[in-house]
Order: C-alpha cells, then structure tokens, then sequence
C-alpha cells in the first residue's frame, strides 16, 4: 500500500465509522501533517458524491443534508459540499437533467473556492472534509426522482434550449408581485400568473392526449425547512394538489417529492415559492403589529398564522382549479383527460411510496395567529375566479 492510501485509509477508519469529536481530530491531525494526500482526499470526496446520486440523492438534496448537520463552529461544510458536487459532476458535460443543471446553477456560488475563504490552518480544513465526509457517507438510499448522472437520457434537450415561454412570463409576473409594496398591483400580477399557470397545465394535457404522447409521470424534491415545517409541507400538498399532484413529505430529510407530470410540477415549484414568500412577508408584516399593541407569544403566533395560511390557501387553489377546467372551451374533451392524468399520477406515488403515513397535525391554539393567516391566505392574489369561497 502506497503513503498516501495508508494515510486517508487511517483518517477515514479513525473519523467516519465513529461518531464524536475524537475521532475527528485524529483523523484531522493525519491529514494535516500530509499534505501530499490533498488530491487523493478530494478524489475520495467526489466517489462519495457519486455514490450518493445512485442512491437517489441530487446535488440540492445532498447540500439541504449537510447544512442541517454542519454546526455554527463549522459553517464551511456545504460549501465544501457545493465544489465537489460542482467538480464531480463537471465530467457528465451536457448529458444532465434540467433539474440537475438548475441545481448546480444555484449552487455555483458556494462552489467557487476564490469566493470564499478557507479554513487558515491545514488542521481545521481536515476537520471540516472529514466532517463533510462523514455525512456523505450514512446518506441512506432514498426514491429516486429521475436519472442519475450518466444515465442516458431517452428525450436528451437540444443545445441551447430554454424553458417555454410562457413559464419565463411567469416568473416575471411573479417576482413582480413579490417585489412590490402595492397590495393591488401584487394581487393584478399573481392572478394573472396563476392564469397563465393553469391555461398551461390544460394545454399541456390537451396536446399529449390528442397527439398520445407516451408521457408518464415524473417527480421532484422540494425542501420544507423548520421552522413551522409542518404548516410549510400542508402548503405545498395544497399548491400539488390543486395542480393534478401529490407530494409526499419526508420530514426526517427536510424534503417533500412531489410526483406528477413535467408541466405541472414546474407550475407547482412557481406557485409554491411565490405563496410561501407572500404569506412570510405577511406573517412578518402581521406580527409586528401584534408586537407593536404588547404582545410577546411570537412562536405560537407565526404556527397558528401559517397553518390557518396553508388551510385557507388549499380551499382557494382547489375552487379556483376546478372553475378554470370548467370555463376552458375544451372542458368537454379535457374533464376525462385530466381524471386519466390523476389516475396515473396516483398509481406513480403509490408505487413509489407504498407505505405512507398520515401525521397529527398540532391544533393551532393561538385565534389572533389563525384569524391573520386566513386573511392573508384571502389576500394572497389568487384570480377573481377564487374569491367567491365564504
């Protein structure tokens, strides 16, 4: 056996099979004195990458992981995470998913090492790889939710291609609305994005049935973070639900998979970010003036606010759903479309997740928390079409 095998097979033995800090040092302080092993340690860093995409994990999932293990003393886990996934996936070139291209744009920041500084002594660097490592390495085999890198891909996009054009209105539309301090001109630009949405989805389906595309079902993670994670992951099961998809949350992992077909989980991840910022500017916004007349009972405030948020939401995308179906030209035709649609995404979740459970929900206790979340759900710039719910 070489030195320099020797070497990190001895860190590795003393840090990552181990749990505690011991461990760790004494895997840190062999590093540390062999500098000569930095390439091969980053080499192993990258293996373990690698084999976390084929047990199902991808690159947001991996790094939502690490940050929920890494410690405030040691805040350079994730960004260590970031340059591996970032250098591991490098060699696949344009062969990767969308979602996995989309991913590694927003981790391409962290994943810049001149944009961040380093650890000064070769100690603490060690210290954090091994920690990292040692999340890399108990990562379990999840469902997977697509190819892993290196699969080859049966429909592979064109160079150069770019989402639909009607999905880049309506971001715009979107971030619009998030962005203004005007409650009518926010409420004008969301309904008229949550429009667009739904006429998308209905086109979508339309066009696969009448040309009988071999269209199945697919799936994406979508992190629920604490706080508040329970109301947050009932939100998203709203937003799945009203758009022909059904979301499974794995609170263990911080993540819900949302499992339908292509069209509407992009219409679901749009949706579901905006109305998530919408309701926490308005829960911050709501608070305050709690606080301004006294009050002190924050915590119980903002879960009672985001359940009674996420519960009056559901009600509105579910009648608003339904109304734009019922109006289209084409409901004829589209009422049997989409019940086959449902049907298939029902039996994809089911196979993928053969034994789900149901979770008991805390009863929230706070009436001023509730009765501001459903207003701000009332306000939440829906189309005219949903206002009409008592």
């Amino acid at each position: 056996m070489d030195p320099v095998t020797e070497v990190i097979d001895k860190a590795f033995a003393a840090a990552l099979y181990a749990d505690g800090d011991a461990g760790l040092d004494t895997g840190a302080s062999l590093l540390a004195a062999a500098p000569e092993a930095d390439a091969e340690l980053r080499r192993r860093g990258e293996e373990l990458v690698r084999r976390a995409w084929e047990r199902g994990w991808q690159p947001a999932d991996v790094v939502r992981m690490v940050r929920r293990a890494q410690t405030d003393s040691d805040p350079d886990q994730a960004r260590l995470a970031a340059e591996l996934i970032t250098g591991e996936t490098r060699r696949h070139g344009d062969t990767l998913p969308p979602r996995w291209r989309a991913q590694l744009a927003e981790l391409a920041p962290d994943a810049d090492p001149a944009a961040r500084p380093r650890p000064a002594d070769r100690f603490s660097r060690a210290t954090t790889t091994l920690a990292l490592y040692r999340v890399l390495l108990r990562l379990p085999p999840i469902e997977p939710v697509g190819p892993a890198p290196g699969t080859p891909l049966h429909t592979p996009p064109p160079p150069g291609h770019e989402e639909p054009r009607i999905l880049t209105r309506i971001r715009a539309l979107l971030a619009k609305a998030e962005g203004t301090d005007f409650p009518e001109e926010a409420e004008a630009l969301t309904a008229k994005a949550q429009e667009l949405m739904a006429r998308h989805t209905i086109d979508e389906a339309l066009l696969a049935s009448r040309t009988h595309a071999k269209n199945t079902p697919g799936a994406c993670r979508i992190g629920v973070d604490a706080p508040y994670e329970t109301a947050k992951a009932i939100l998203l099961d709203a937003v799945a639900t009203a758009n022909h998809c059904r979301a499974v949350w794995n609170e263990a992992y911080g993540f819900s998979t949302v499992v339908g077909f292509e069209p509407d989980l992009e219409v679901v991840e749009l949706l579901h970010t905006s109305l998530l910022l919408q309701g926490t500017t308005a829960m911050t916004k709501a608070e305050a003036g709690q606080r301004a007349g006294g009050r002190k009972r924050t915590k119980t405030f903002r879960q009672a606010f985001l359940l009674a948020y996420a519960n009056r939401l559901g009600a509105r995308l579910a009648a608003t759903a339904e109304h734009v179906a019922d109006e289209s030209p084409e409901a004829g035709e589209l009422l049997p479309v989409l019940a086959a649609r449902d049907v298939a995404v029902t039996d994809t979740a089911e196979r993928m997740f053969p034994a789900t459970t149901t979770t008991r929900v805390r009863g929230a206790s706070d009436a001023a928390g509730w009765h501001s979340g459903t207003t701000a759900a009332d306000q939440a710039h829906l189309p005219p079409s949903a206002r009409s719910l008592p």
